[in-house]
């Protein structure tokens, strides 16, 4: 039995390619000495994996940004406005990324977006009338001949044709013309690969596990049947992730398909799908076992039992991962920040090869439940322990209905609070963090490595937050945040401050670009010891007059930028953070903090992929989660919320029964088109959809800003508008923040004087 992974994280052990990639766009390293890294890495990473025993491993996978933008770039799918910069290609790659403002021009970046359940976010490819198809595959088979020169064939990956078109931003009704152009130039990548002597392709399509119409069925079948008949000698596998492929599962197994990658961890029907209908006996199926997303060890008895129910319906299995492995870390062996017993429990990328080699092994032991391997599993499963907190647990055994509803109701605070804090039309505010400068970092890197006192450490940040505090009102914004300089990652610095989360050293993850994250493990109970951001907030306040913010993180955004527990559900896990978080919220208030942020950034994240599990299986306790947090609080404290890249539309609604006062949106890569739902839900909240990019370097005038503010102020009541960035704004530098802001009041000022 053979094992198979669908990808591999890239950003190096050491995070070596957001160094390199920041660098170069510093002007710090040159493109050749970029590729180089960029090289050496994916030598490392290929291996790896031939050292561990892997059997079919990918090329393809790595990518300086997104796939989803490689494969625009392969397909020649640019906009002109990025053409018409006359830069050349790299530029115009890191162009379409992150935008571009400089002598040759003025461009936003592509839109960005979720990718699917995960915190990984892609570009959105966008198509019009006048896109062509121009295929340049020299990315793709430079990197199988890479690997090839190693000593390792390896499958080529790309993201498939259905899945890019539903992903993609069309401004035209899609045309047969296109989608033949399309199908067409997957015949060409299969043909070239016939070239290069490759004898399996990957083609991911994870847009399958999705809720899917006959129409896209119909195309599907339409694709792949003009693909299929001109494959050659290529071995095609089609692989999904994510979900299980219900809708249309007897329509790919009935197509010419050598290979087909199921998930059998998130997919809650694969398994019945496969017993009910049965599987050809000449493909050989992927069958995604181990977890590609979370990190805790797989249950070899578990995961053996699923294998012996497939053998009996097909003989050609390869065990394979559940999705890429980009969600997860490199290594547990490096995080000495972990005692024994609790590191055994974990198995990141590396400790995944491992056991999909192990779990191969097994599969072909006919006594296995006597191997040594397999009691070494058992014995991990049979040691985990976890902390039990009675008090938190009566705590939730004991709420009732009126702890989840906030009175009096919110149109009676609106002119409750509009009294209180008597603020000017379309107030102006930032979403909480400042930028992290070295003079932050060194500070918090100082007093971790006890190089500094407790003191020193806390009087350097209120120096830095002091500044900070000073430069808002110079600008002249209306509500004021502290800066967050305490803080390196929003999810992790509240859980460092509460009970029942692991932590880690070096297991960063891709969240987009050069952005990488370190999620927490949730690891036990949750509870909160202490007040966590009491003392911050209220030094900031005492510095101004103005109104100061009190920024915590919210429940399901803790939640789900966490490695989660396995053992008890998300629900209980939520709630358990929710009570933590409201007793830092009542704190807060006690402290006379009276408007206070509490950001759902990834409420949207874990929705289900189908929209008949929405209610039950997340809306439904989510949306309540969100209100315990707030509920306790008196009608004069207002409570924010924010939530970055998503779609938000076709949740707004739920969005609105969070029963938050205001709600700042990621809305500006997307043209501000969450406007439509709003106007169409009639939405009750306040909003502050960004009005400016801050996952890009370039500043946005004074004019984009106002053309932004007056297409939202046609949506919404000039009185529940507020103008502000769209995001946080720790990953970029003091010159262009401070531009951008004075710029953002400024133009505010002027629609103001407008308006009267």
């Amino acid at each position: 039995m053979k094992t198979s992974i669908i990808g591999y994280p890239r950003i190096g052990r050491n995070r070596e390619l957001k160094f390199a990639t920041e660098s170069f766009f510093n002007n710090k390293i040159s493109l050749d000495e970029l590729l180089a890294c960029a090289k050496e890495l994916r030598t490392k990473h290929w291996l790896k994996q031939k050292e561990s025993g892997i059997d079919y491993i990918s090329s393809g996978d790595f990518s300086f940004y997104d796939n989803m933008l490689d494969l625009s770039i392969m397909l020649g799918i640019i906009p002109k406005r990025y053409l018409n910069l006359e830069l050349n290609s790299a530029d115009t790659y890191f162009a379409l990324a992150k935008g571009y403002q400089g002598e040759k021009g003025d461009v936003k970046a592509l839109s960005m977006r979720k990718w699917f359940n995960t915190n990984y976010h892609y570009l959105v490819p966008e198509i019009d009338k006048d896109s062509f198809i121009s295929l340049n595959t020299s990315k793709l088979f430079n990197e199988f001949n890479e690997a090839k020169s190693l000593g390792i064939l390896t499958k080529p990956s790309l993201i498939g044709p259905l899945t890019f078109l539903k992903l993609a931003k069309f401004s035209f009704k899609c045309t047969s013309k296109f989608i033949s152009e399309l199908a067409n130039a997957y015949v060409s990548i299969l043909k070239e690969a016939q070239q290069f002597d490759a004898e399996w392709i990957q083609i991911d399509e994870p847009i399958l596990v999705t809720d899917l119409t006959q129409d896209d069925i119909n195309l599907f079948k339409k694709l792949y049947t003009t693909i299929l008949k001109q494959k050659g000698n290529v071995s095609v596998l089609l692989q999904t992730y994510f979900g299980d492929i219900r809708d249309i599962y007897t329509t790919v197994i009935s197509l010419n398909f050598d290979g087909i990658g199921i998930d059998f961890v998130e997919g809650k029907e694969s398994l019945s799908l496969i017993e009910r209908h049965g599987f050809r006996k000449e493909t050989i199926l992927f069958a995604g076992l181990l977890n590609g997303k979370n990190i805790w060890r797989n249950n070899y008895d578990q995961t053996l039992k699923i294998i012996e129910r497939l053998k009996a319906i097909t003989p050609n299995i390869v065990i394979n991962s559940s999705c890429s492995l980009l969600h997860v870390p490199y290594t547990v062996s490096v995080e000495d920040k972990i005692e024994e017993p609790s590191k055994q429990c974990f198995a990141f990328a590396e400790e995944k090869l491992i056991e999909l080699t192990e779990l191969a092994l097994l599969a072909q032991t006919p006594n296995y439940l006597n191997s040594e391997i397999f009691k070494s599993n058992a014995v991990i499963h049979s040691d985990i322990k976890k902390s039990i907190n009675s008090q938190v647990n009566a705590r939730i055994v004991s709420l009732t209905e009126a702890e989840y509803e906030r009175l009096p109701k919110r149109f009676e605070r609106f002119n409750i609070q509009r009294a209180t804090f008597n603020l000017p039309l379309l107030p102006t505010t930032t979403i909480g963090s400042f930028p992290q400068t070295d003079e932050v970092r060194s500070n918090r890197t100082k007093f971790k490595k006890n190089l500094i006192s407790y003191d020193e450490y806390v009087s350097k940040l209120h120096e830095l937050t002091a500044s900070v505090v000073k430069l808002q009102e110079d600008i002249g914004l209306d509500v004021l945040v502290h800066g967050e300089f305490e803080r390196g990652d929003m999810v992790e610095y509240f859980g460092e401050n509460l009970d029942g989360f692991l932590f880690t050293q070096f297991a960063w993850v891709q969240s987009y670009g050069t952005r990488c994250v370190k999620p927490p493990i949730v690891f036990s109970d949750i509870s909160r010891p202490h007040p966590i951001t009491v003392e911050t907030s209220k030094f900031a306040q005492s510095l101004t007059a103005k109104p100061m913010k009190g920024m915590l993180t919210g429940p399901i955004t803790i939640l789900n930028w966490s490695f989660p527990r396995e053992d008890i559900s998300y629900k209980d896990q939520a709630v358990q953070i929710a009570l933590a978080i409201r007793d830092e919220v009542l704190d807060l208030e006690k402290a006379n903090i009276k408007i206070i942020q509490i950001d759902e950034a990834a409420l949207r994240e874990k929705l289900p992929l189908r929209k008949s599990d929405w209610r039950i299986e997340y809306l439904d306790w989510a949306i309540p989660t969100f209100r315990l947090t707030h509920s306790g609080v008196s009608p004069e404290t207002q409570i924010h919320t924010h939530m970055c890249y998503s779609e938000f539309q076709d949740i707004i609604a739920d969005i609105d029964a969070m029963d938050a006062d205001v709600i700042t949106f990621e809305a500006s890569r997307s043209s501000l088109e969450i406007l439509d739902a709003i106007i169409k839900s009639g939405f009750q909240t306040a909003v502050g959809p960004g009005v400016y990019d801050i996952h890009s370097p370039r500043i946005p005038s004074e004019k984009e800003i106002i053309d932004a503010i007056k297409l939202i102020l046609k949506a919404m009541p000039e009185e529940k508008v507020w103008v502000n960035p769209d995001c946080g704004l720790k990953t970029r530098k003091n010159p262009e923040t401070l531009q951008s802001l004075i710029n953002l009041v400024s133009a505010t000022i002027k629609v103001r004087k407008s308006l009267k």
